[in-house]
């Protein structure tokens, strides 16, 4: 990796790291290291990045505010992406805004309800970056990202990028064609808004952001929903008529607030959290005959 960083380094792409500990850059706060770390500093130096990475055949994987991640205990092989600043820019024209994948999502719902735009309500409290919700098509409160966005630019694996519409990111419930057919990364987000009362936008907003703080455990490290819904049945709601509200094994817990998070309580590692998903799954098929599946993603060295 040394020779990659030099590389790199030269090409003046950004911050470029060895080893550096994944925990500091996930919500939930548990990881091992990644191999080599890059936060480039523009889209065009994310492609002098992707251009090193085919040419040395290494295996990447990018990441945004680090919600919805679980990193292994013994870290990632290969290269870690993350987008941050330089990848964050906005441009606001009437209700049409151009954001990019690194920008913060609860800043630009907050930012966008302010300037009487509707559309980014149900976003209020969700702890992710753009593009971390364009690939994964996150949602809350009856709506998600599938309804609002226009056309996502991509930067693909060969260092060709691509605005690709609506239809063809092929969303479905937690889910997009970055995830299934074609893997990439979002540098761009186009969101078509609509018109609508500053005062009822941002009251919306708020009753969102409230709900979130009584009935999710913010105050602990967690990395959002772990269960994606069975429907129609509820992750959360299985899970808690179950009795495992509370459970814990090492230093992760099923939150006591809500069944569908598990909390990082004190010092917990992947392999506690891992544990505590196994024994959800077990139990909620037991009981009740329903397979359970992660919507938090799982990565790194087995």
């Amino acid at each position: 990796m040394k020779e990659i960083k030099t590389e790199l380094l030269a090409l003046d792409v950004g911050k470029v790291k060895e080893n550096e500990p994944l925990a500091s850059h996930t919500t939930i706060k548990i990881g091992g290291p990644a191999a080599l770390f890059i936060e480039p500093s523009s889209i065009e130096k994310l492609q002098k990045v992707m251009g090193v990475i085919k040419k040395h055949g290494i295996n990447w994987r990018a990441i945004g505010r680090g919600s919805n991640l679980l990193v292994s205990d013994k870290g990632i092989d290969g290269v870690v992406i993350k987008l941050g600043a330089g990848i964050n820019g906005l441009e606001i024209n009437g209700t049409e805004i151009t954001v990019g994948g690194g920008y913060s999502l609860v800043s630009l719902a907050t930012l966008i309800s302010r300037k009487g735009l509707s559309g980014l309500e149900f976003a209020s409290g969700i702890p992710g970056s753009v593009g971390g919700a364009v690939y994964m098509n996150a949602g809350a409160h009856g709506s998600d990202i599938s309804k609002v966005l226009t056309k996502a630019h991509i930067l693909f694996a060969d260092g060709t990028m691509e605005w690709l519409s609506n239809t063809e990111m092929d969303f479905s419930y937690r889910t997009s064609v970055l995830q299934k057919k074609r893997p990439g990364i979002v540098v761009e987000a186009v969101f078509q808004l609509s018109e609508g009362n500053r005062e009822e936008i941002v009251a919306l907003m708020q009753k969102n952001k409230d709900y979130r703080k009584v009935t999710q455990p913010w105050n602990y490290p967690c990395a959002g929903s772990i269960f994606r819904n069975p429907l129609p049945n509820f992750a959360g709601k299985l899970i808690e008529s179950a009795g495992l509200k509370g459970h814990r094994i090492g230093g992760a817990e099923i939150s006591t607030m809500h069944g569908n998070f598990i909390v990082n309580a004190g010092n917990a590692t992947a392999n506690d959290v891992l544990a505590l998903i196994d024994h959800v799954k077990d139990t909620i098929f037991n009981l009740y005959g329903v397979k359970m599946e992660t919507e938090v993603e799982i990565i790194g060295r087995k």
